[in-house]
C-alpha cells in the first residue's frame, strides 16, 4: 500500500479529511447493515434531535504501524463496550459491538494509505461517534440515529516530547453527582469548554475537578483521568462513579502491576493528599500521559516533585512501556492488539 504524500512529522492533532468513512442508520427498530462511503457530509433534519436535546456520544481510539510493519488497533473492544454504556444511558439504540469493531477494522482497511509510517510519531485517530437524527420537537428519545466512523492522521499530542503542564482546581463541577460523568456524550464535553478557556486565558493548563458531592476528592480533567505516583512508588488513580473509565488508565494499572511489578491501588483520592505524591500525570487516548508539574489551588501551588522539566522516573516508564506495547516493541497481553493488516 503506498502511502499519501504526508509530511507525517508535520502533523498536528487536528483534523484531516480522509477518503473513507462508515455509515450506518438506525430507523424502524432496527440498524441497516452499513456502508463504507466517500462523502463526508451529514444531512439531517434542521429539527434532528442532536441538535434539539444534544443525544449524542462518541469514542476515540488510534490505529499503529508497529515495528513489523503491521497496522493495529489498541484494544477496540472495550471501546465498544464503552459506547455500549454511553448509548444505554442516553435512550440510544446500542450498535452491536462485534459489528462496531469490524467496522473500525474496515475503516482503517479503506484508509491504509493514511496509517502513518513506523517511528514517525504520528498515527491514524479514528472517531466513532452516534447521534439522534429523526426530529424531535418534545423532550424524548429520537426515533432515528445515525452511527459514524471517521478517521484521520494525527502527530503526536506533544511536540518535542511531553513537558509537565500547569493545572489548576476548578471552581466549576465537570460532572453531577449521580449524572452523566461515567460515558462519552459529546454533552458532558460542551458543559467543560467555558472553564478550559477560561483556565488558558488564566495561564494553566487544565481543570483539575473536585466530586461534585463534597469537592474534597479529585476526580478528572475536562478529557482524562488522574494518575498519581506515591513516595513509594505505589501508583494510584482516583475512583469515583463520575469518572470516565478511560481505556488507557486501565491499561496503565495492568502494565504497572504486571509488567514493571508495582502496587497499584484505584480509590478515593483527597485533594490534601495530592501534596504528598511525587508524580502525577493525566492519561487519556490523545497523549497516553500528560505529565503534571504544578497544580495551583487558590492560589496555593503544589509543586510535584518530578519537577517541571521532564515526566518523573515512573511515569516515564509507564508511558514506555504502553506505547512499546501499542507499536510492537513489547510483547502485548493477550487480547490487547486487533491486527488489520
Amino acid at each position: 500500500m503506498e502511502k499519501k504524500n504526508i509530511d507525517w512529522s508535520a502533523l498536528g492533532f487536528g483534523y484531516i479529511q480522509t477518503d473513507k468513512r462508515f455509515v450506518s442508520n438506525y430507523k424502524n427498530g432496527a440498524w441497516d447493515e452499513g456502508v463504507i462511503t466517500d462523502d463526508a457530509t451529514v444531512v439531517i433534519s434542521e429539527c434532528a434531535g442532536v441538535l434539539q436535546y444534544s443525544q449524542s456520544c462518541f469514542e476515540g481510539l488510534k490505529a499503529y504501524t508497529t515495528k513489523d510493519g503491521h497496522i493495529v488497533c489498541f484494544r477496540p473492544d472495550l471501546n465498544a463496550s464503552r459506547m455500549k454504556d454511553s448509548c444505554e444511558r442516553l435512550e440510544m439504540p446500542v450498535f452491536p459491538e462485534d459489528r462496531w469493531v469490524q467496522a473500525v477494522v474496515d475503516v482503517v482497511k479503506a484508509n491504509a494509505a493514511y496509517v502513518p509510517p513506523y517511528g514517525s510519531g504520528a498515527t491514524l485517530y479514528l472517531r466513532p461517534y452516534m447521534f439522534g437524527s429523526s426530529p424531535v420537537i418534545g423532550v424524548k428519545p429520537a426515533e432515528e440515529y445515525q452511527f459514524r466512523i471517521f478517521a484521520t492522521p494525527v502527530g503526536p499530542y506533544f511536540k518535542g516530547g511531553a513537558k509537565p503542564i500547569t493545572i489548576r482546581v476548578s471552581d466549576v463541577d465537570r460532572a453531577a453527582p449521580r449524572g452523566t460523568g461515567h460515558i462519552k456524550a459529546g454533552l458532558n464535553y460542551a458543559m467543560s469548554l467555558y472553564n478550559i478557556v477560561d483556565a488558558h486565558n488564566k495561564g494553566f493548563d487544565e481543570n483539575m475537578y473536585l466530586d461534585p458531592a463534597t469537592r474534597t476528592k479529585v476526580e478528572e480533567t475536562g478529557g482524562a483521568n488522574f494518575l498519581f505516583v506515591t513516595k513509594d512508588g505505589t501508583v494510584v488513580t482516583p475512583k469515583s462513579s463520575s469518572i470516565l473509565p478511560s481505556i488507557t488508565r486501565r491499561s496503565l494499572l495492568y502494565v504497572a502491576k504486571e509488567y514493571l511489578g508495582l502496587k497499584t491501588e484505584e480509590r478515593e483520592v483527597y485533594l490534601d493528599e495530592v501534596k504528598d505524591f511525587a508524580e502525577c500525570g493525566l492519561c487519556g487516548t490523545a497523549a497516553v500521559i500528560s505529565p503534571v508539574g504544578k497544580i495551583v489551588d487558590h492560589g496555593k501551588e503544589i509543586c510535584m516533585p518530578s519537577g517541571m522539566e521532564h515526566m518523573g522516573p515512573v511515569t516515564q516508564k509507564l508511558y514506555d512501556t504502553l506505547t512499546g506495547i501499542q507499536m510492537g516493541s513489547i510483547e502485548a497481553p493477550e487480547g490487547w492488539i486487533k491486527v488489520i493488516e
